[in-house]
């Protein structure tokens, strides 16, 4: 079975998820749903789309949401559309750093700080405790291994592992 991505550097889709169109279902709480990274998203996003007072009224679910889930994550975050974040618990965000669409973060993951703010590009996926430090870029359909660290760019596609962390090559699976 072959890669499930282009080899083409301005790739767009990988299994089938874009790096550039939000998927906002994927942040969709079902009603009666216990979804505390879902609610937190949801306050920010109605903080952000609102003014008077529903806008008073998200921050104090983002407030809430924010005690409930333990994550600090802005309210002003500049997170693109269809984020994920199924274990919220210990995320932590810069509130300059830049989000885009798709991406998934895993419980105890810091972005920014150490001496600047990242660029994270669409569909993403961050394992658990990793930590993304300084001005760096972190390109499209990326991944970052669980309690890695990084410290510099990160090329679209690549998966990244270790302390501080390092490319790894993609084994193919067997058919």
């Amino acid at each position: 079975m072959g890669p499930a991505c282009s080899t083409d550097p301005g790739m767009i889709e990988q299994d089938g998820i874009s790096a550039s169109v939000p998927d906002w279902s994927r942040e969709r709480k079902r009603p009666g749903e216990w979804r505390p990274g879902k609610a937190l998203l949801a306050s920010i996003r109605d903080y952000q789309k609102y003014r008077g007072l529903r806008r008073k009224l998200a921050v104090f679910r983002h407030r809430f949401w924010s005690a409930v889930s333990g994550a600090d994550i802005p309210i002003n975050s500049e997170i693109g559309g269809g984020l994920l974040i199924p274990h919220p618990n210990g995320i932590v965000i810069h509130p300059q750093a830049r989000i885009g669409p798709n991406c998934l973060l895993f419980q105890q993951v810091t972005i920014g700080d150490a001496g600047g703010v990242p660029t994270i590009g669409g569909h993403v996926d961050i394992g658990a405790g990793a930590k993304i430090l300084g001005p760096i870029h972190i390109g499209d359909h990326a991944r970052i291994g669980a309690n890695a660290v990084v410290l510099s760019d990160v090329p679209a596609g690549a998966t990244m592992v270790g302390i501080p962390a390092r490319q790894v090559e993609a084994r193919q699976q067997a058919d």
